[in-house]
């Protein structure tokens, strides 16, 4: 992956828990002070995916980073919980089910050869034009998909393009990898 340390990304998500639960609960959104970690100060992609009992929740985030990690985790775990336009803002009955999953990415590079994608390893963002979409290298493990299935899916589903624009050329394919951090990892919050 990209190598983002487990102490930093247990710090990132303390951080949305307290942010989603602020908003919640007190609809106020927190501002975190600069921490000493100087990983959580670089800019970075980074998708902050909420779950309850294993299914998706919200996930709102960014693939190229313009802001510390450590002030983007707050926006980006609120909008998760609210403005995710799949689904309803987060109530305060569901808080107690909800648990947080955060990406810190790597910077996408161009794929001339959509073969060489790795499942599970890669994510993928699909681009023509002004329509893109991108799955987190973690899709491919809870859909079970083909490879050839995943990249259908991203282009139809999310960037809403003929299915097999990838195989065309008729898109541009992106690859990233992404260390993924979870609630359920037992990072010894």
């Amino acid at each position: 992956m990209s190598g983002f340390s487990s102490e930093c990304g247990r710090i990132l998500l303390s951080m949305a828990r307290k942010a989603v639960e602020e908003y919640v609960y007190d609809g106020r959104t927190l501002e975190f002070e600069a921490p000493s970690e100087p990983e959580l100060s670089e800019s970075r992609g980074l998708f902050v995916t909420l779950k309850i009992n294993g299914l998706l929740r919200g996930c709102i985030g960014y693939i190229t980073g313009f802001e510390p990690l450590y002030k983007a985790v707050s926006s980006l775990a609120v909008s998760s919980a609210s403005r995710d336009p799949r689904f309803r803002p987060v109530t305060r009955r569901e808080m107690k089910d909800i648990r947080i999953e955060i990406s810190v990415m790597s910077e996408p590079r161009l794929e001339k050869k959509p073969y060489n994608i790795i499942m599970g390893r890669h994510g993928v963002i699909v681009r023509k034009g002004d329509r893109q979409g991108v799955y987190l290298p973690q899709v491919a493990a809870e859909t079970g998909w083909s490879r050839d299935e995943f990249l259908d899916s991203l282009c139809e589903s999310k960037a809403g393009l003929p299915k097999d624009s990838w195989r065309s050329g008729a898109a541009d394919i992106y690859t990233f990898t992404a260390d993924v951090f979870s609630e359920d990892d037992n990072l010894e919050m």
